[in-house]
């Protein structure tokens, strides 16, 4: 075998793809990638397919040692990245021989970085995809998390594949660290709400609660009052804005639930939940009400670009 031995896998590392489609009439959630921004980047530095498998870093001190000679790419949050101790830039690839130790800090900012390797990882797809769902024991090694011993397989590549190490332009990394405003469009619940709620929500600032993680982010704020406590169980979108009895709204995002049967005030567009991934508890976050419209081209355009 040749790949990646782990190491150490750090608070918590699983193999994501873009996630698995056309399971959740049998309750399989698609699962995927929390930033598909930073995701992608990492396979389009190496010249990858956006489908293959990569790892996800959340919050940092993984290691890992390379057994086979190959170009990697790193994206994503702020975990100082270094190859044999030696310090490396992230949105970057980067060439590593076997036997080199890849280490990764503590996150400064953000949550989530992507470590690609050319080709992809490979493992066996379950459900068509590689994604790693821990809640539901599916996809990547053993649908769990990585743990030290662990083997990744990946195939061999020549230094010369490229002339250079390619890093993303500056203008497409963002800055995790800032409070950003998060795009929204009203749902067809947005009823069940007053518009004074309604004000409040995009007037109002939120803070991420300690308890978000990749099935949702908890919200901490100006508690809303929908007109009904509860609805027929319905399925659930990526980036739905559910809430609950008390009020306090959650953000469903790649691990969410297949349905539920809370009142939904909208959805955060896709593209911008992506960027929510990488908030830290506390982090604040606000919203802005945009049209169907402006969602669908925002979106449109960024699937374009990585396809």
């Amino acid at each position: 075998m040749s790949g990646f031995h782990v190491l150490k896998p750090g608070a918590m590392a699983t193999v994501q793809d873009l996630g698995r489609f056309g399971y959740q009439d049998i309750g399989l959630t698609t699962g995927g990638c929390m930033d598909e921004h930073a995701a992608g980047w990492a396979n389009r530095l190496l010249g990858n397919k956006p489908q293959c498998a990569l790892l996800e870093v959340s919050l940092g001190n993984m290691q890992l040692q390379a057994e086979v000679d190959t170009w990697i790419a790193v994206t994503g949050a702020e975990q100082q990245f270094s190859i044999n101790n030696r310090p490396q830039n992230n949105w970057q690839s980067h060439f590593v021989k076997a036997g080199d130790i890849l280490a990764f800090s503590w996150s400064k900012t953000g949550v989530r970085s992507y470590l690609a390797v050319v080709g992809g990882f490979e493992l066996q797809p379950q459900f068509g995809s590689c994604s790693t769902v821990v809640r539901e024991s599916v996809g990547g090694i053993e649908g769990r998390a990585l743990q030290s011993g662990d083997h990744l397989s990946c195939a061999a590549s020549e230094e010369d594949l490229f002339s250079c190490n390619r890093a993303v332009p500056a203008e497409f990394i963002p800055d995790y660290s800032d409070s950003p405003i998060v795009d929204v469009v009203l749902g067809y619940q947005q009823h069940s709400f007053s518009r004074k709620d309604l004000q409040q929500f995009f007037k109002s600032d939120y803070q991420i609660k300690p308890d978000s993680d990749r099935m949702g982010y908890r919200l901490d704020g100006e508690a809303l009052n929908p007109s009904v406590q509860g609805i027929f169980s319905e399925g659930i979108c990526f980036g739905a804005i559910q809430v609950p009895a008390d009020g306090f709204p959650i953000i469903l995002l790649k691990d969410r639930q297949t349905l539920g049967g809370y009142p939904k005030l909208g959805a955060v567009v896709t593209t911008d939940a992506f960027r929510l991934s990488q908030c830290r508890p506390g982090q604040i976050v606000s919203f802005r009400e945009v049209s169907l419209e402006f969602a669908q081209n925002k979106v449109r355009a960024f699937y374009q670009f990585f396809s």
